[in-house]
């Protein structure tokens, strides 16, 4: 759990040295977490609820998987060679297809987030376990492409780590309550499945910008639903 911590947040957890891929057993719960602490903002919050959500996010994760997906909306179009998109991946730059998906996804969640009604904040911490899940579920299920932190994380997840994540995805998406559970389950595989083929094609597998920009987007997915549902 501490790992999983560590690796998620920018929070000074103390944690034993191993593995990055070690904690990812415990990413729905540490996602979880953090919804309950995003639930807390939009709850008490007021007006400027939604978007005290969003900042409290970033602080508490440092803004590493908005990095994610701004770095694989710059890198991965189409006309360039697979080493020229890793290299772009590999760049703390970012460029005007990173800044457009980086404001479109903060618009998105920010506008799901002051569509909710009711006690619909309560599941928060369900929808965050859902996207920190997602990508482990991404991260086993794809080879590693380029070297860095990424593929060392995707290469040390332990075997029974699938075991431990699925229970929490599915408890996370049984606790949103019927329909919404199944809807978000169901949207949220069809996106994996379109994301893992994508990052298939283009890169021959995926890296730690893949998994962040999944996480965004499965978030920014299933809090669409909820605002829905």
């Amino acid at each position: 759990m501490r790992q999983a911590l560590q690796f998620l947040t920018v929070l000074p957890v103390p944690a034993p040295f191993g593995p990055p891929g070690r904690g990812a057993w415990a990413f729905p719960a540490v996602g979880a977490l953090l919804g309950l602490l995003a639930a807390c903002c939009l709850k008490f919050g007021g007006p400027m609820g939604p978007m005290l959500a969003l900042a409290a996010l970033a602080l508490c994760t440092g803004g590493l998987h908005e990095d994610g997906l701004a770095d694989v909306f710059d890198g991965l179009r189409s006309g360039r060679s697979r080493e020229k998109m890793l290299a772009i991946l590999k760049d703390s730059r970012i460029g005007a297809h990173g800044a457009l998906a980086l404001t479109v996804s903060l618009g998105w969640r920010w506008q799901a987030l002051s569509a909710m009604h009711g006690d619909a904040w309560l599941r928060l911490p369900a929808a965050l376990a859902i996207s920190r899940g997602a990508m482990v579920l991404l991260a086993v299920s794809s080879p590693a492409a380029g070297d860095g932190l990424g593929r060392a994380f995707i290469e040390s997840i332990p075997r029974w780590t699938l075991f431990a994540v699925l229970p929490q995805i599915v408890l996370a998406a049984a606790a949103c309550g019927w329909p919404a559970g199944l809807a978000v389950a169901t949207a949220n595989l069809v996106l994996l499945a379109v994301l893992r083929a994508w990052f298939a094609a283009r890169l021959g597998g995926v890296t730690g910008d893949c998994l962040g920009a999944a996480c965004q987007m499965t978030e920014a997915l299933t809090l669409a639903v909820f605002a829905w549902v």
